[in-house]
Parts: C-alpha cells; structure tokens; sequence
C-alpha cells in the first residue's frame, strides 16, 4: 500500500480529481444571475455541506432563498450572513422525516411567498453497514427511507401543484452516483433510498413537463463533506468540496438539462450491465476477505 498511497493521493486533488469527479467546470456568472435574479429558490439540507453552498451561491446571485434543514441555529447563521451580504435569504427549520411538519412547511411557503420558482432537494442522510451488522436495526432502512424518499416526496407533493398551475417552475434532485452503477457492499439502506426517489423523481418529471415545469437529476459524485467525512475508505477518492458541487447544481438550474453525471457513468452503467454476475462475484469475494483480514486483527 506505500507504493500505492502517494498515487490515490494525488488522484483526491488537482485536474485530475476534477476530470474523474466534475462533469464540468463551473458555471457563468451573467447566465446564473439571469436564472434566478428574483426568483424564489428552496433548498432543502441548507445548514451545511453541498445545501449551504448551494444557498449561498444562488443567494449572492439574487435569488430569494428559502433554507431548509432540522438545525435551526445553523440555518439562521447562514441566513443571517447573507444578510448581512445584502442578499435575501429565509429559514424554514423542518424535520422532513415527519409528515405533518412537511406539510406545514409547504403550506406556510406558499402562503408567505405565493411560489417557488425552483426546488432543490438536496437533504440526505448516508448509512454505511453490512447487511449482517443489520438484522436488529430495522430503523437504519426506515430512517434513510423517510429523509431520502418520503420526506422529498411529501415535499414535491406540496408544491408541485402550485407549479404545474403557473406553468413553470424546475426541480433539481441531487441523487448518487451509486444509483447509476452496481450497488455495493454496505449500502443497502442508503442507495435503495436514493434510487427509490430516482425513480418517483423522473416519472413526475415526465408528467410535470406537460406544464412547463422542468427537471433535472444530478448523479453526484463523491462530495467531501461531514457525512463523508465518518467513511475512511473515501479519504483515498476522488472528490469535490461543496462549493465545486454547488456549481453543477447551479449549471443545473441555468441550462436545465434532464441529467447531469460524471463523464464516466453512461460507460460504467452499460460495462456493469454486461457483466453483471462475475463483477457481483468479484465483489463479493472482495468484501469477505476483507471481513476475514478484520476478524484476523
């Protein structure tokens, strides 16, 4: 591994990490104000990490910004910053994995702001286990389920409709690179919960595009954030920080393609895809004698 070290080390930073990890560079100043000068821009998963740069990038640009996420203190540092900055920015402390306040939420933005232009759910919460340190912990699947899925369902359900009415209006679902390629050991809880809201996200977008309002699915990938952070494995990968990612989000919003994702993803998708069983298998072997090498210290 020393000789390997120095390798993956410089493959975390500099143009190379940017070409395995960004899909492309950032986006133009001019064309971001144009987009949402005005505009009423909610992002969920706001207080820190990819949603607080997020907020801040589109807030400096002159959209009105709503921040969502469960900590109040960390919101209301972040709005009051870009206050103090001259740009508009509110907070709406929600916990998304409970229903009801879900639905508070959209009733009270939608009365307070009459709309919302654009939608950015970005909240997310990653579990990484084996499946065998899973059989008692039922709540890991139900928890990844309510932040990932039900949550960002119940949200869209809300102000959807408010959209379709107008006839305009784009969303933005930053999904996982993990939902384009095999599924790994670990994982089961965290990316059977994106792509279950992968899959809800695209067939509304499908029928939301009848009215005007628009969509695009990020497939991110590795963003070196404090949900990372725990994963030592990704010390050694490729990754952006939050503001390199909050440029892809915002390019997103600007040229609103259906999808955006790394350069490599259509391959690796397509690879996999043929070689599904013996990749499964080498995979599998992989994670046992790493088990094993754990069970031996």
């Amino acid at each position: 591994m020393a000789g390997i070290n120095p390798v993956l080390a410089a493959l975390t930073r500099g143009p190379v990490a940017d070409w395995l990890t960004n899909p492309r560079g950032g986006v133009d100043e001019r064309a971001l104000r144009d987009a949402v000068h005005g505009k009423i821009v909610l992002v969920t998963g706001a207080s820190f990490g990819l949603g607080e740069a997020t907020a801040r990038r589109l807030a400096h640009a002159g959209a009105t910004v709503l921040l969502v996420a469960r900590t109040r203190d960390a919101l209301r540092e972040v709005v009051k910053d870009l206050a103090d900055a001259g740009s508009t920015a509110h907070a709406y402390p929600t916990d998304l994995t409970d229903m009801d306040a879900v639905a508070a939420l959209t009733e009270r933005v939608l009365a307070e702001h009459g709309h919302v232009d654009v939608v950015v759910s970005n909240a997310g919460k990653s579990i990484r286990r084996s499946i065998s340190d899973s059989y008692d912990r039922m709540h890991d699947f139900e928890r990844t389920m309510a932040i990932n899925y039900l949550g960002p369902v119940k949200l869209l359900l809300g102000l959807l409709p408010s959209m379709r009415a107008r006839g305009e209006g784009h969303l933005v679902n930053i999904s996982t690179i993990g939902v384009r390629i095999p599924p790994a050991p670990r994982w089961a809880a965290y990316q059977a919960s994106k792509t279950a809201f992968d899959v809800f996200f695209r067939s509304v977008a499908s029928e939301a595009a009848s009215d005007h309002v628009t969509a695009t699915s990020i497939y991110m990938a590795l963003i070196k954030t404090r949900m990372s952070a725990p994963t030592k494995t990704f010390d050694n990968i490729p990754g952006m920080s939050p503001e390199e990612a909050a440029e892809i989000v915002c390019r997103a919003i600007v040229d609103r393609p259906a999808k955006i994702s790394p350069w490599w993803a259509d391959v690796a998708e397509v690879a996999t895809a043929a070689v599904r069983r013996p990749l499964e298998a080498v995979v599998s072997k992989r994670f046992a004698l790493g088990r094993r090498r754990k069970e031996l210290r």
